[in-house]
């Protein structure tokens, strides 16, 4: 397995507060890692880096200062919900996570210019969200590790597939159900998910696994989390709806899925249903969990696209 790095020397983090009242289910604030190029980098610009579930920023700690030497500004936040950003009652549908987003980049750190989006799982349908809603503020997007909402394939596969590998999409969508299963065993449950879709064991370590646990342990962080997969039918319809009124989109995209993945099959065909132009790209030997498994070819991927544009 490649090398790792977890070098943080250059990384603030920040919890910045959008809207909402503070203290109250109703406060949106956004908790991100920043990590800026040397300085005597040229900049070439920044990429989002937006995790998937269960897991938080700190699902990239391996690439945030690789591709910020590469002359990146780097940006990593737990999206509404996760890790130590807060946990709203409401606004876990895709186009919305994605407007929080927006609005930390464009509003909060005042970046003008376009910007890379790479998604991760459920961070992979915000990033698409991203892109189809903000496409003049979008350089390139790079998603994957999820079956899209909205597109022709995803309502099949998801059925075909609920008995084997998505069974949980089913499970999550119950209403109180989930929370009140995995109330004092986060740890266990959020583990099955680590150990059943790696191709390397060790990628995910048992101090990694507390980190997750004890970040989802914390009061409505499952609660946040299943309500990301309750969301999955307003963000079909949000998709689709989108795509018959403006067409494709003619962002850049890029179909970032781990080589081993099982559901690698469905990547390039879900993303011409939304998108004009897309490449596929795969991260050398890796099961789900990408960025961790194998980091090195992770960055190599990622600015090799994001290179390009």
């Amino acid at each position: 397995m490649a090398a790792r790095t977890s070098d943080s020397s250059r990384w603030t983090s920040k919890r910045q507060f959008l809207h909402g009242k503070p203290s109250t289910p109703t406060e949106v604030s956004i908790n991100y890692i920043s990590c800026s190029p040397p300085k005597e980098t040229q900049s070439k610009g920044t990429i989002l880096l937006i995790h998937g579930f269960p897991q938080t920023s700190y699902q990239f700690r391996h690439v945030i200062t690789p591709l910020a030497d590469a002359g990146y500004l780097v940006i990593a936040p737990d999206y509404r919900g996760a890790g130590e950003s807060s946990r709203p009652r409401d606004g876990y549908d895709k186009f919305t996570m994605a407007a929080d987003l927006h609005t930390l980049i464009t509003s909060h750190l005042n970046i003008k210019d376009k910007i890379h989006i790479i998604g991760h799982d459920i961070g992979g349908m915000v990033a698409h969200a991203f892109a189809a809603k903000f496409p003049d503020a979008t350089a390139s997007v790079a998603w994957g590790e999820c079956p899209l909402p909205g597109t022709s394939i995803y309502d099949q596969y998801v059925k075909d597939s609920a008995h084997g590998g998505l069974w949980h999409f089913v499970f999550h969508w119950q209403l109180d159900i989930p929370e009140m299963l995995t109330q004092g065993k986060e740890r266990q449950y959020l583990k099955s998910f680590y150990d059943r879709l790696t191709q390397h064991p060790s990628a995910i370590s048992a101090t990694d696994v507390d980190h997750y646990a004890e970040l989802f342990a914390q009061p409505g962080a499952m609660r946040a989390g299943f309500d990301l997969y309750r969301a999955f039918h307003q963000d079909s319809e949000d998709n689709a709806n989108l795509v018959k009124e403006q067409g494709k989109s003619k962002v850049p995209c890029c179909a970032l899925w781990g080589e081993l993945s099982f559901m690698i099959e469905i990547a390039e065909e879900q993303a011409r249903d939304m998108y004009e132009e897309v490449t596929l790209a795969k991260v050398e030997g890796t099961g789900h969990w990408c960025a961790e498994e194998n980091p090195e070819s992770y960055v190599k991927e990622v600015l090799g696209w994001v290179g390009k544009h």
